[in-house]
């Protein structure tokens, strides 16, 4: 098994608006092992747009894989290229996204409507990139039958070259739902992602949708997948699923503890600060990290009131630290 195959077995969901650089090398403080991925990009902007503000990452943030989002096969293969050459460590096909963009675009989980231009897509991102090409995808959209729909979906990019999927265990509906209700309305169907495992044995499948806690993740590697992906809890309360991840997901090393990962953000904050950026374009993302603890609500509120005054810098988050363990040590 690639390496980037066992970081696979947790990884954080592509998340538009939140698995910035930023976020990512937070959560990297918090887990040395756990896969990141990018916010979607779609392969038009990175072959036209600014690629530093697009594709740039650090190199504390690996193992990190891009997420593309396009359904033109020329376009996705300059993409995956141009993705490869930045240093991404997986460069992932997003054909699970119900947004209006997407829809327009004709990518995304419509994608799940074409297993062929799927597999026409990733066969020439294979061929471009020398990174492993992946894809993100839903168990059907609308009046699919997910039963039908995603073992021929699973079989058709397959045979592209593609052997490693992550499965959001809903269908997305593409009219009558937003995207938000998307994320919780349709009934989640794990037992449908379990038995693909058992039809394909020979791919790595990753179950994404819901799943809050370590315990579920543990719970699903035990049942036989190879992956688990975890989106919002571990956006909103990083500590809850990645402090432990190391030693309970691999088998090696210590848990980590929010408080230090704090102040090895302050370094970061620093260069971003010296580079013309705002405190509050990191600590938005630092906000869930005492999520259900003693202080957190003082840590909360210290950053959402004076991370974005003109001059804000490291001191404010020692500040909003501060609130953190005084309330520790007096517990």
């Amino acid at each position: 098994m690639s390496d980037i195959s066992k970081a696979a077995r947790l990884s954080v969901a592509p998340m538009m608006d939140w698995t910035d650089r930023h976020c990512r090398h937070l959560h990297r403080l918090l887990s040395r092992r756990a896969l990141l991925y990018t916010e979607m990009v779609t392969a038009p902007a990175v072959i036209h747009g600014d690629r530093d503000k697009l594709l740039g990452f650090g190199v504390a943030e690996h193992p990190v894989a891009l997420q593309l989002g396009g359904s033109d096969p020329e376009e996705l293969r300059t993409a995956a290229r141009l993705g490869a050459e930045r240093g991404y460590d997986e460069i992932n096909l997003n054909c699970g996204c119900p947004s209006d963009r997407v829809q327009s675009g004709a990518f995304g989980a419509v994608l799940m409507t074409r297993p062929e231009l799927v597999a026409e897509c990733c066969a020439e991102m294979i061929a471009a990139s020398p990174v492993e090409v992946t894809v993100k995808c839903r168990i059907g959209v609308d009046d699919q039958e997910p039963e039908e729909v995603l073992p021929r979906f699973l079989e058709t990019v397959a045979a592209s070259g593609v052997s490693r999927f992550t499965i959001h265990a809903r269908k997305a509906w593409l009219q009558g739902l937003s995207p938000k209700e998307n994320r919780d309305v349709p009934p989640l169907d794990y037992d449908l992602v379990l038995r693909m495992k058992r039809a394909f044995p020979h791919l790595h499948l990753s179950v994404n949708g819901g799943i809050g806690t370590l315990k579920e993740a543990e719970g699903f590697l035990d049942a036989g997948l190879d992956g688990v992906m975890i989106g919002r809890v571990a956006y909103h309360a990083p500590a809850d699923i990645l402090c432990d991840a190391d030693r309970r997901i691999w088998g090696e090393g210590a848990q980590t503890r929010a408080e230090e990962a704090v102040r090895d953000m302050l370094p970061y904050i620093e260069a971003h600060l010296a580079a013309g950026g705002r405190l509050h374009q990191v600590t938005r993302h630092m906000l869930g990290l005492f999520a259900g603890r003693p202080g957190a609500r003082g840590w909360r509120r210290v950053l959402s009131e004076g991370a974005s005054r003109p001059g804000a810098g490291p001191e404010l988050v020692l500040e909003a630290l501060a609130r953190v363990e005084d309330l520790q040590q007096a517990a």
